[in-house]
C-alpha cells in the first residue's frame, strides 16, 4: 500500500472536541477501508493564510494547518476528499501521495 500525506487547512476558532471528532472522523474512514493511520502532526493553529478564501459560503483569513499520514489503497483516498470537501470544519485539503513502497521510503530516509 502506498503512503499518503493529507494536508489540510480547517477554520480557525474550532473547539478542541471539535478538532478531535475532526482528526477522528478522518482516521476513522482510513482505518474503515483497510488502511493504517501512521500519526498525525499540527503544523499551527489560528495561522494567517496565505490569502482570503471562500468556502462554504464564507470567507476565510486564519486557519489551522493540520498533516495525517496513512497507509492506503488509491480508493480510499478519493473517500476520504469527497468526505472533507463536505465537512463544513474543512477550508481546504489535498492528498499527496508520497512513495509506493515501504522500502523506497526507507532508502530515503537512510539518505537523511
Amino acid at each position: 500500500m502506498p503512503l499518503y500525506e493529507l494536508v489540510c487547512i480547517s477554520r480557525s476558532g474550532m473547539t478542541q472536541t471539535s478538532m478531535k471528532d475532526l482528526l477522528k472522523k478522518s482516521a476513522l474512514t482510513v482505518l474503515d477501508r483497510g488502511g493504517a493511520v501512521r500519526g498525525f502532526v499540527n503544523i499551527g493553529r489560528e495561522q494567517p493564510l496565505p490569502y482570503r478564501m471562500k468556502r462554504h459560503m464564507e470567507y476565510h483569513t486564519r486557519g489551522s494547518f493540520w498533516l495525517m499520514h496513512y497507509f492506503s489503497n488509491p480508493k480510499t483516498s478519493g473517500v476520504l476528499m469527497d468526505q472533507l470537501k463536505l465537512d463544513a470544519r474543512v477550508i481546504r485539503c489535498n492528498v499527496v501521495k508520497v512513495t509506493d513502497r515501504l522500502s523506497h521510503m526507507a532508502a530515503t530516509s537512510e539518505r537523511l
